[in-house]
């Protein structure tokens, strides 16, 4: 048997109820180079079950404990033995093109460390998910086009990072860059790696041809809660801290100080400014403990050009 480019890695944690709809997708894509890996994360709900007894194709890794998004991922693409990994979250339902084309646009270049496809709205698919994410000097990470019609990002380009919720990436770099910061468990872990590879010299890229349709936050509740903000928050300050050189820190600061000021007004008006400032104390704590990217004098027109790539994208989306 042909040995297979990419591997589809899936992480799941009582995704059940969404799970058998991204599976069926993968069934009905049009081309058949790639495999399927589900990781799943100690799942109570009979996912476990279900993928044995209705998808034997599917190479399933039980795990005995919870290790978050990140955990999850980094055992499936160390298992995959391919070119490429596709990470792709358990509330999404893939057209049918959607492997063909992360595969495309990621073979285009070797320069080219990652591809994310066009997410749109499940509940209402003429809108944008997602096309890409941004980070800005602020320090605020959102997704770009969110919300806006699906026909106003149809030009692939380069973006700050890819959600990991539909991306594909080089597999290899991971043992270069590093893999998903298991230190985040969820959220920003993958502007984290994208940022690294940025650094690096490696692009990130949007192709609009490969469309998913996603239900969002399936997984973790509603779009604000408690430990979305506080887990958010912390690895915000982490990320700031592992990937940026001093000067840029330093160069940075108002902006930081402004943003996070804004953010945790904003929170407090929703009752969760106590989530808001625990996560940015726990942030700092992290920081005091984790690692830093070495900043390499080599690196810096990479750094640079990130630099102002975070301005500019303060006033773009």
């Amino acid at each position: 048997m042909k040995k297979k480019q990419v591997a589809v890695v899936i992480p799941n944690l009582n995704g059940k109820e969404y799970l058998r709809s991204c599976l069926e997708s993968l069934r009905h894509q049009t081309t058949e180079n790639f495999s399927v890996i589900v990781v799943d994360n100690a799942s109570t709900d009979g996912s476990v079950e279900m993928i044995r007894s209705e998808y034997p194709e599917v190479q399933l890794i039980p795990l005995q404990e919870n290790t978050g998004f990140c955990g999850g991922v980094n055992r499936g693409i160390r298992e995959a033995e391919t070119e490429y990994v596709i990470l792709l979250n358990n509330d999404i339902h893939a057209d049918t093109h959607f492997v063909e084309e992360l595969l495309r646009g990621i073979s285009a270049d070797p320069r080219i460390f990652s591809c994310q496809a066009k997410m749109l709205q499940m509940d209402r698919p003429e809108l944008i998910d997602d096309a890409g994410d941004f980070y800005n000097a602020l320090g605020w990470a959102r997704a770009r086009g969110k919300g806006k019609p699906s026909g106003s990002y149809d030009r692939e380009d380069q973006i700050f990072a890819c959600c990991a919720g539909a991306a594909i990436y080089r597999r290899a770099l991971f043992d270069q860059l590093g893999y998903f910061d298991e230190k985040h468990f969820a959220y920003l872990e993958d502007i984290d790696v994208g940022y690294r590879a940025r650094i690096a010299g490696y692009e990130n890229r949007f192709v609009p041809s490969a469309v998913v349709y996603h239900k969002g936050s399936a997984s973790s509740g509603s779009r604000y809660n408690a430990f979305k903000v506080r887990h958010a928050a912390r690895n915000n300050i982490y990320m700031i801290y592992k990937n940026m050189a001093r000067w840029q820190i330093l160069l940075n600061l108002p902006l930081f100080l402004t943003g996070h000021i804004i953010k945790f007004l904003f929170f407090m008006c929703k009752g969760l400014g106590g989530s808001y400032l625990k996560g940015l104390w726990q942030g700092i704590l992290f920081a005091r403990s984790g690692e830093k990217v070495a900043y390499l004098p080599e690196n810096f027109d990479n750094c640079w050009k990130i630099q102002l790539e975070l301005w500019k994208n303060i006033f773009s989306g």
